[in-house]
């Protein structure tokens, strides 16, 4: 299988290491060429501008199930012509107290060429599929739930 991977780079910008005082702010670089800056959530004192986690995380969701929407509709002779989605992460306590991405929540909307029709229930069994055998979804634990926009 393959090994995929990310390269986080994060150095101390105050003369200690002083809790309650952490500059979170790093750099992520994406096959060594691609950096994005990276910081906690605002709510947790990160950079607005920055992507966090939680973030990363659901934009890894809505990437993996877009690509295997668009392998499925593909395979059904489904003629695709947009997809977008807006995706949202939701910060909470497990059973255990910890605090975790509790739920994540793709909205997906996919659009058609001119004369195609499709009904909004097969849509959204198309979209079920395509999280059944999404990868990532596969990998989180957090409540999952697609709201397609049709």
């Amino acid at each position: 299988m393959s090994e995929l991977s990310i390269d986080l780079s994060w150095f101390r910008s105050t003369p200690t290491l002083a809790e309650g005082k952490i500059d979170n702010g790093h750099d992520i670089t994406y096959n060594a060429q691609f950096t994005l800056p990276g910081d906690a959530a605002p709510d947790w004192g990160g950079d607005a501008d920055a992507t966090n986690p939680e973030q990363a995380l659901a934009a890894s969701l809505s990437s993996c199930h877009m690509m295997t929407f668009l392998a499925l509709a593909a395979k059904a002779g489904w003629p695709v012509s947009t997809y977008a989605d807006h995706a949202e992460a939701s910060l909470g306590k497990t059973d255990k107290g910890l605090m975790a991405v509790t739920e994540l929540k793709l909205m997906p909307r996919v659009s058609f060429d001119t004369g195609f029709q499709m009904g909004a229930e097969k849509i959204e069994e198309m979209h079920e599929r395509a999280h059944r055998y999404c990868f990532v979804a596969n990998s989180i634990s957090a409540k999952m739930t697609i709201a397609p926009v049709v």
